[in-house]
């Protein structure tokens, strides 16, 4: 009989340690929107689920660490401990799409440890915000887990249905609609998804700064899910933190872009002490190589408010050969049809003394050699930023000596734009010397309306993209008012706006005045309305000027744009550039109309296939 009440007790106590291990746990975010469950489910697998006023996004989806010598750290699980605590802070960025940020947030961290030998111990932090919900694991120092390397994570997006999603394979890529089932390998972030009858959601990775990049690729056995799939193995240490993965959500694609600041709060605070020499503004690309052909984009910068010339790959020679040398300057003769020598110094002189600055083109292959010469030696030349050319991304390797490129540029004062595949992860709020990155299908390569107007709710939410505006190209496929309302929708404090043409091509067109009073960085943002692939309206304030960009595909289209977000008391002169001619037989042709609005006013905007309307709101 005692025998017999022993094992009933034990059987008691097991079954109730099991319940009580399974029970799942609901962190809410601060507004009770969001919410994030967690449970040990399948002998103590990691499982975690999203819901969004109540409609499941993600469900029972794992987590997990792969690693490449020793067992993987996803099940067996028990709950040593769970922290919770709450956020509330209010930050100003050194310049961004909005002048104060608001981070807060409910935060879980779960201490977890094996129920067997050697009992390694895991650690994982949930954030609830109002904008979304995100994760990362911590490794623990511990002697049974100290240098180690991370084969791949067993981190899941387990969706409830075959929801439409947007998804791309290279960050310069093409993007097409498709099922959360057709989704392929190598499907780059963010990932912006549609749920039925829900909000919209995008899956992204934020603080990448020495891990290797992670992708999304499907689980072939597990409908409508995708799992991370990192670039290359990753080594650490222990303690050691992963980067963030989030889940952005929104009611609306508009109100997505809006929440895009999400991504920067999941980065560390800014690193820089003094940030006064961290100057946003706007570019003109030089491409022949020579001293006055600088020289005559300087005078174009000063006549049409832009503040630096950029010169291209070749002024050290050419740059895709090892015998260049960036210390040099040596012209590439080969690089255009221009006769003419560079004295890349007398440019400088006459840039500084205009009050234009000069930013450089150096490729990766003569960065990779010579960084630690070169930055102290451009910032001795006067030379104000550097453009990262063709950079390696992806492997930890060179994850991690981007970011470390970016740490030494902010040491010599020097700003930098990354050229091709990068994409950020919220890095610029760390080191705001990081001003923009391509990363994104721009101009450059002349896409057509509708995939451009993908792009602010995909790639834009990740942050400012380097989309090379044009002006004159005759390969544009949209319409000279699209153009100009171009850079209001894709932020980027350096943003170049005449990329492929010269000083001498530009006519005097009373349309660039738009661009020529328009800041590049920004005290407020708002999306007014937008479909994503087909139109966008967005309004942007810097101190009491506002700035309004449509841009439309597809079809002719006539939108409303209401100015209820203006200060009541206020009347505004609205300068309005719109295309000349909505049928779309004139696509160069600009109309320009002045009116006095205020914040009950209404502006129509009839704007042409393919076409767009920028609105300048100045107080009276």
């Amino acid at each position: 009989m005692k025998s017999f009440v022993f094992y009933l007790c034990l059987f008691l106590l097991i079954t109730s340690a099991l319940t009580a291990t399974n029970a799942v746990e609901v962190l809410q975010s601060p507004n009770g929107k969001t919410a994030l469950s967690f449970e040990l489910r399948d002998r103590g697998g990691l499982r975690y689920g999203v819901s969004y006023c109540g409609k499941p996004i993600l469900i029972e989806s794992r987590l997990g660490i792969i690693f490449q010598d020793a067992p993987p750290l996803e099940e067996g699980f028990q709950i040593i401990e769970r922290k919770k605590s709450h956020h509330d802070q209010t930050w100003k960025p050194a310049y961004g799409e909005r002048n104060e940020i608001r981070d807060r947030y409910n935060q879980w961290i779960v201490d977890l440890k094996e129920n067997q030998a050697p009992h390694r111990r895991l650690q994982l932090i949930f954030r609830a915000y109002d904008e979304g919900i995100a994760f990362c694991y911590t490794l623990p120092e511990q002697e049974t887990l100290q240098d180690i390397t991370i084969q791949s994570e067993k981190t899941q997006f387990r969706f409830t249905a075959p929801h439409y999603t947007w998804p791309v394979y290279s960050a310069q890529g093409a993007y097409e609609k498709t099922r959360i089932d057709d989704v392929k390998s190598n499907c780059e972030r963010p990932l912006t998804v549609k749920i039925e009858d829900g909000p919209f959601v995008a899956i992204g990775e934020a603080r990448l700064v020495d891990y290797a990049r992670m992708r999304l690729q499907p689980v072939p056995e597990n409908p409508h899910t995708l799992e991370s799939q990192l670039a290359s193995p990753v080594t650490v240490s222990a303690p050691y933190t992963t980067p963030w993965r989030f889940l952005m959500i929104a009611d609306t694609p508009d109100q997505l872009i809006e929440r895009n600041y999400l991504i920067l709060n999941l980065n560390d605070p800014c690193e820089i002490e003094d940030t006064s020499w961290i100057k946003p503004g706007k570019v003109i690309r030089e491409v022949t190589l020579t001293t006055e052909g600088g020289k005559a984009c300087v005078d174009f910068a000063v006549e049409h408010g832009l503040q630096y010339i950029e010169y291209d790959a070749g002024w050290y020679g050419n740059e895709r050969s090892e015998s260049s040398d960036a210390r040099t300057v040596s012209r590439n003769p080969k690089k255009s049809g221009v006769k003419g020598e560079l004295d890349l110094h007398e440019v400088i002189r006459y840039a500084d003394q205009h009050g234009i600055g000069v930013i450089v083109y150096v490729n990766r292959i003569h960065l990779e050699r010579q960084l630690d010469e070169i930055l102290p030696l451009y910032r001795s030349w006067g030379i104000k930023g550097v453009k990262y050319g063709f950079v390696q991304v992806g492997s930890q390797q060179w994850t991690r000596w981007l970011h470390e490129a970016v740490r030494k540029a902010a040491a010599n004062h020097l700003m930098v734009d990354i050229h091709d595949e990068y994409r950020p992860t919220g890095y610029s709020r760390t080191y705001p010397n990081l001003l923009t990155q391509e990363g994104i299908r721009g101009n450059e390569e002349m896409p057509p309306a509708e995939n451009t107007l993908i792009l602010p709710f995909t790639r834009g939410l990740c942050g400012a993209g380097d989309y090379t505006v044009c002006w004159n190209s005759t390969r544009i496929k949209t319409t000279h008012a699209f153009q100009l309302a171009t850079p209001v929708v894709f932020y980027s404090p350096f943003q170049f706006l005449f990329w492929y043409d010269r000083p001498q091509q530009i006519k005097d067109e009373p349309e660039l005045e738009f661009w020529k009073t328009m800041p590049v960085v920004w005290d407020e943002t708002h999306v007014i309305q937008g479909s994503i692939g087909e139109y966008i309206t967005m309004a942007r304030r810097t101190g009491d000027e506002w700035y309004i960009g449509s841009l439309n595909a597809v079809r002719q289209r006539a939108l409303e744009i209401s100015l209820s977000f203006l200060p009541s008391d206020q009347k505004f002169t609205a300068s309005i550039y719109s295309d000349a001619d909505p049928q779309g037989a004139s696509p160069r042709k600009v109309s320009i109309q002045h009116m006095t609005v205020d914040s009950t006013s209404i502006i129509k905007a009839d704007l042409a296939a393919n076409g767009g309307q920028a609105v300048h709101l100045s107080p009276q």
